[in-house]
C-alpha cells in the first residue's frame, strides 16, 4: 500500500503559475490545492491541514507576510515565492524561498524537502 500523498497549498494570484505548479506537483505525486488570494488561502487552511504551503509573497493588494508568519507559527512549512531578487528578509520568515522564474525541478525539490517526502 502506497503512503498518502503529501498535501500542498499553492497560493498565487497568477492563474497560469498556479496551474503550472499544480500540474508539476501532481505529476510528482503531491495532492495539490490552490488559492488566488489571502482569503482563499485562509479558507483552505481552515478546512484542512497541509504538509507545506508555497506562497507568492507579492499578491496584488494583499498583506501576505502576516499569513506567512501565521501559517509557519502553526507548524506548517512555508516556501516564500517571489519575483524579487532581495530575499534576505524572506529567509527570516520562511522555511525556503523560490525566486521567479523557477525551474519545475526546483519547485518539486522545495516541496519534497519541506514536506519531508522521498523521491518517487
Amino acid at each position: 500500500m502506497e503512503p498518502p500523498a503529501a498535501s500542498v497549498l499553492v497560493v498565487d494570484d497568477d492563474q497560469s503559475l498556479r496551474l503550472l505548479s499544480r500540474l508539476v506537483l501532481e505529476l510528482e505525486g503531491f495532492e495539490v490545492h490552490d488559492a488566488a488570494s489571502v482569503a482563499e488561502a485562509e479558507d483552505a487552511l481552515a478546512a484542512r491541514r497541509f504538509d507545506v504551503v508555497l506562497m507568492d509573497v507579492n499578491l496584488v493588494g494583499e498583506n501576505t507576510r502576516e499569513l506567512l508568519v501565521r501559517v509557519r507559527a502553526e507548524g506548517i512549512p512555508v516556501a516564500a515565492v517571489t519575483g524579487s531578487a532581495d530575499i534576505a528578509e524572506l529567509e527570516q520568515v520562511a522555511d525556503a524561498t523560490l525566486t521567479k522564474p523557477f525551474e519545475p525541478a526546483a519547485l518539486v525539490a522545495t516541496a519534497r524537502r519541506l514536506a519531508r517526502v522521498e523521491e518517487r
